[in-house]
This record gives C-alpha cells, sequence and structure tokens, in this order.
C-alpha cells in the first residue's frame, strides 16, 4: 500500500497561505485540535508547498507574528511511497503529519491516515500490542489542577497523562486536546490572569505561576482553574497486553483517540499510543 491510497488529498486540506500571520493559525489549531498546519504559496504552476507551522513552534516564538518565520522544515515524502517506508520516517523523525510533495503540494499522510489502514486490514500486521507498548506511563493526580497538569504534558514532552485517584488508581485520561478544548484565546493584550483560584493553595509555587498561563501558541491564553478530574476522560478505553495490533488500532479509530492504557487483569502496566503501532510495520 502506497502513501496515495492513505494521504488526504491538497483540496481537503487545510493550509495557511504566505503572508500570514500566527493567527491564521491558531484559529485552526483551536477550533479542530490540529497539531501542525501546511503553508503554501499559490503560483501559476500550481500550489507550492513551503513549510509546517507547528504548536510547538509557536510557543517557542511568542513574540513572531510572521509565517515566514514561524515556518519550520520537516520531512517530506511522495505519494509513491509504501506506507511502511513513511511509518518509519514517522517514527524516526517523531512526524505526526508529513506532507506529501513532488514538485508542488499534493496532500498530506497523518499518523491516523496509517493507523486506519491498519485497522481496516489494508496494511497487515501481525504483531501483539505488547512489543510496541511503552511501560512509561505519564501520570497525574486528578486533583492536581488543569495548568500544572498541562505544564507536565509539556515537560514529558507527551500528549497525554493518565489521571490516578487517592488510592493510585487509574481515573481517567487527559490529553492535549482536552486541555484545547477548554482554554480561551483572550483577544488583544489582555492579561491572561492567574489559572489558580487560591494564591495560598499547595500548587502556587512560582515556577508553575511563572508558566501556567499559556498552553496554546499564543502568550494570550487563559486555562480554567478547576483540577483534572473535571476535564478528564473517566470512561477509559482499555486494552489488555495480548491483543492485536490490529485491534488496538480498531479501538483507536472507532473512539478517536490517540492513545490507549494496556492493562493486565485491573493493573495498568503501559501505554500504546498510535504511533507506537507504527512500529509493528516495519520491524
Amino acid at each position: 500500500m502506497n502513501v496515495a491510497d492513505a494521504m488526504t488529498p491538497r483540496e481537503e486540506v487545510v493550509t495557511v497561505e504566505l503572508p500570514g500571520t500566527r493567527s491564521d493559525v491558531l484559529e485552526y489549531l483551536q477550533e479542530r485540535s490540529f497539531s501542525s498546519v501546511p503553508v503554501v504559496s499559490p503560483t501559476d504552476d500550481g500550489v507550492e508547498y513551503r513549510g509546517l507551522v507547528s504548536r510547538d513552534v509557536l510557543i517557542e516564538q511568542p513574540d513572531e507574528d510572521q509565517l515566514v518565520m514561524l515556518m519550520a522544515e520537516v520531512p517530506t515524502t511522495t505519494a509513491e511511497t509504501t506506507l511502511e517506508e513513511v511509518a518509519r520516517l514517522m517514527v524516526e523523525e517523531g512526524a505526526r503529519r508529513v506532507p506529501v510533495v513532488d514538485g508542488e503540494f499534493e496532500g498530506i499522510v497523518t499518523v491516523t491516515d496509517v493507523i486506519h489502514a491498519v485497522a481496516t486490514g489494508e496494511q497487515e500486521t501481525d504483531a501483539l500490542v505488547e512489543s510496541v507498548a511503552s511501560t512509561d506511563v505519564n501520570t497525574t493526580y486528578e486533583g492536581a489542577p488543569l495548568a500544572v497538569a498541562e505544564r507536565e504534558l509539556s515537560y514529558a514532552n507527551v500528549p497525554y497523562t493518565v489521571a490516578l485517584d487517592d488510592e493510585g488508581k487509574m481515573s481517567g485520561v487527559l490529553t492535549e486536546v482536552d486541555i484545547i478544548d477548554v482554554a480561551r484565546i483572550v483577544e488583544g493584550e489582555e492579561e491572561t490572569g492567574d489559572n489558580f483560584a487560591d494564591q495560598d493553595s499547595q500548587w502556587s509555587w512560582e515556577g508553575i505561576k511563572g508558566v501556567g498561563s499559556r498552553y496554546l501558541p499564543t502568550r494570550n491564553v487563559e486555562l480554567p482553574s478547576g483540577p483534572v478530574r473535571e476535564f478528564m476522560t473517566e470512561d477509559v478505553v482499555t486494552v489488555s497486553t495480548q491483543k492485536s495490533v490490529t485491534e488496538a488500532a480498531q479501538l483507536l479509530i472507532r473512539h478517536d483517540i490517540e492513545q490507549i492504557p494496556m492493562v493486565s487483569g485491573d493493573q495498568l502496566v503501559g501505554i500504546v499510543c498510535d504511533i507506537d503501532l507504527l512500529e509493528a510495520l516495519y520491524e
């Protein structure tokens, strides 16, 4: 199976055009929960691919407004590349969205596109979940303020955290998409305010107060002050160690999620992220 069989064609891809500003990208990052947006330039010979603007790049350069200064070079692929090859590229480069370019911008292929091919059986694999899962699980206390959990995700460089209750048992999952959904972009130069209701709270140490009011790629964003339990998903989808990668892919697609806690009995023993499943295609 080739990239052409799985990718989203250019006509259906959300893009931004040069010249443009960071506000052009912010709309898509929040409304559609994208992690990055391709930048293009219309020419007489077609649509030219210029680069990708990601949430991480915008966070790193909060005072830069022009897209041309924010674009990052990322790996690209072609429509004739096999899914096995692009899966390896995604894993090795940590790229969730790979532009498809052959002279001009032809579309984009995502981790979800590859997972869909695995789920439908179009891309076959006999691997079991435990062979690709990680036993290092990012966790947080369900009573922690949302802003603290957001910082944990950022520092851990993962898109999720498993919430634990007072007994240390899994009580839910919080993802960066959950955080984006409740973040509020503040118009103009208005102060974002404090994410913590009580300055004397045990959670209000200075390091968190200094960085906790920003999640989306802008300095003008507010996060609610409630605890993780108010925003997490409590009805957690799990997968056992002996399930196949194909079955795990089906669960990801069916529930529109990017990671599944792996359990043995009622014990949390690992995490299966969608990009982890891609390793089964080429190993």
